[in-house]
């Protein structure tokens, strides 16, 4: 790992350094609406209210993402540009595509992805070629058992999987592409979903496992309660500061995440705006 690369993207980037949360912009486009798997949690959808992943008030085309992101660099200081769905980024060719205008256009700009990570194997080489600084590998678990209990299928290779079988496969790729983007220079964090009762006692084998393939960094998020887990409590606070402790005792721990919109742009927490309903005249 180039350890002044992941400096310099600590050092200007709001979801890998939390003092530079509340001051320098990211933009999130919501270009990749399809998904690969189903996480027992998610629920992705489309209207303006909701504020977390999976959620955006309309899909863009890759046109309308590069004059969105034109439009808002040239309002206020943004350092990233990101891919956070409301699908799953590597799952949609228009990521690719996107990417390769911000590598030609913005070069400067932080470029930046978040993933499910069940194609990252066969994605790595295209990522780090595109010069995708930073990508956001969502583990929630390593054990089947504990695994099989988060997702209920996984669509790969045009075959869908159940069970252990479709947990063992996204969790072989997920380690597996970790350890192929660290090697390649991507700096790599782990976002992990603390579900009380399921994983809650698992994520420290997590935290191992993940910087043992390379991950720099980990972000414990709470659950919110839906999907299947509806009746699910959310963990509380201090449940949550007492995972995070344990976890930044083997790898280091970002804690101002706001879990964002897949169209969220600005500064998170602060001035953060995202997409209208409509498609304004400027695109």
């Amino acid at each position: 790992m180039n350890e002044s690369k992941f400096a310099h993207i600590t050092k200007v980037h709001p979801c890998f350094n939390e003092k530079m949360h509340d001051k320098v912009g990211r933009i999130h486009v919501p270009i990749a609406p399809k998904c690969n798997i189903h996480c027992d949690f998610c629920t992705r959808d489309i209207n303006k209210c909701e504020q977390r992943p999976g959620v955006a008030s309309r899909v863009m085309t890759v046109d309308q993402a590069v004059e969105h992101v034109k439009k808002v660099t040239s309002e206020m200081n943004i350092a990233v540009v990101g891919v956070a769905g409301p699908g799953d980024a590597l799952f949609n060719n228009e990521t690719f595509e996107f990417f390769k205008h911000m590598d030609e256009e913005f070069p400067d700009l932080i470029k930046c992805m978040s993933t499910n990570g069940l194609l990252l194997p066969e994605k790595a080489d295209e990522i780090a070629a595109l010069h995708i600084n930073t990508v956001t590998v969502t583990v929630n678990a390593i054990d089947p058992k504990i695994g099989s209990k988060i997702y209920s299928n996984v669509f790969y290779n045009n075959e869908l999987y159940t069970g252990e079988e479709a947990f063992n496969i996204l969790s072989k790729n997920q380690l597996e592409g970790i350890k192929m983007l660290a090697e390649r220079g991507v700096v790599v964090k782990v976002n992990a979903v603390l579900i009380p009762g399921v994983n809650d006692k698992h994520i420290l084998d997590i935290a191992r496992k993940v910087k043992e393939q390379g991950a720099s960094l980990m972000n414990v998020i709470p659950l919110i309660p839906m999907h299947k887990f509806k009746d699910t409590p959310k963990p509380g606070c201090a449940e949550l500061s007492e995972v995070r402790d344990a976890v930044e005792e083997i790898i280091p721990v970002f804690r101002a995440c706001t879990q964002c919109r897949a169209d969220a742009y600005g500064v998170p927490g602060k001035e953060d705006k995202h997409l209208d309903m409509t498609p304004s005249s400027h695109y």
